[in-house]
């Protein structure tokens, strides 16, 4: 957050459901965050939310689409994925044994940030992931 705001600032951007725009919004994400240490651990939880919604939702048919939502205070960093729906079941975090090939993206994401809220949005859901810029040793937020 620049230094003389003292508000939250907020950026979204609406993705085809294309497999190449989750590099995208990858670097999109990267892009809004530049000088943050957020950056990189942002991008990377971008890339997988993204890819979920793209592989198990409406937003990976065809017309589907994803959007994504950057949003910077001086205590957190929140980056947001709402997929097009069309699934039964919210999603979840899945605990996989080593050798799977599906099913572990949700738990990395949770492992990466300090806290992850799934919303439904619509027809869809909404999962945010949010990294606390001042956090003591444990994990909690000072």
């Amino acid at each position: 957050m620049h230094e003389y705001t003292s508000t939250p600032r907020v950026w979204g951007l609406s993705c085809p459901g294309f497999p190449e725009e989750v590099s995208r919004a990858r670097r999109w994400t990267r892009d809004v965050l530049r000088g943050s240490p957020f950056a990189e651990d942002a991008g990377l939880i971008v890339s997988e939310l993204s890819a979920n919604a793209i592989l198990h939702t409406a937003s990976g048919r065809q017309s589907g689409v994803f959007y994504l939502a950057v949003a910077v205070s001086a205590q957190v960093v929140a980056v947001s994925v709402t997929d097009d729906g069309g699934t039964g079941t919210a999603p979840k975090v899945e605990h996989q044994g080593q050798d799977a090939e599906h099913g572990r993206g949700l738990g990395m994401v949770s492992a990466i940030a300090h806290r992850v809220v799934i919303h439904d949005s619509g027809g869809g859901h909404t999962i945010t992931a949010e990294l606390f810029t001042n956090v003591r040793r444990g994990g909690h937020p000072c």
